[in-house]
């Protein structure tokens, strides 16, 4: 596996873009993800956008994140919030999201961010456990879906 920082409106990341978001709407049955994300918000330094590529040079997996400071939305001065975490259904279980956060997470660091995070739902188990297995904590919600029952919020430091 090859892992590669790419910009967020690069066609691979597209098509993985579409992809996560079908999934959403398997799962919610709301047409995906609402939240406002422009490409820019993925540019270093205040932020990144990360695809696996298996041998073939297909694209795998993905993730980012971007540069978030205390708004009307709940966040806090110095997060970093954890976009678009998927990988393939062929290759799922191959531990290919456990690394791919931790280089969000060893990226954001050196940036400067003070803690990682992210919003998921309770439609989701598999990602919540990935989470709370890599030490992330329910924090209290914030974003585009604070308001909704299915929400669920959690940050993990990233500063000693």
């Amino acid at each position: 596996m090859n892992i590669r920082r790419v910009p967020f409106d690069h066609p691979d990341a597209v098509k993985l873009n579409d992809q996560v978001q079908a999934e959403y709407h398997v799962r919610y049955g709301d047409g995906g993800d609402a939240t406002v994300m422009d490409p820019t918000h993925f540019e270093p330094p205040n932020g990144v956008y990360l695809i696996a590529y298996d041998e073939d040079d297909s694209p795998i997996a993905t993730g980012g994140w971007r540069a978030k400071d205390a708004n009307g939305e709940g966040n806090l001065d110095g997060d970093a919030e954890l976009k678009r975490m998927y990988v393939v259904e062929r290759a799922r279980g191959l531990g290919l999201a456990r690394r791919i956060l931790a280089a969000l997470e060893e990226d954001a660091r050196a940036a400067g961010r003070r803690r990682m995070v992210l919003e998921t739902g309770t439609k989701q188990p598999e990602a919540i456990a990935l989470y709370t297995s890599s030490g992330y904590e329910p924090c209290e919600k914030f974003g585009y879906y604070r308001f909704h029952e299915d929400s669920r919020c959690f940050a993990k430091p990233l500063q000693p």
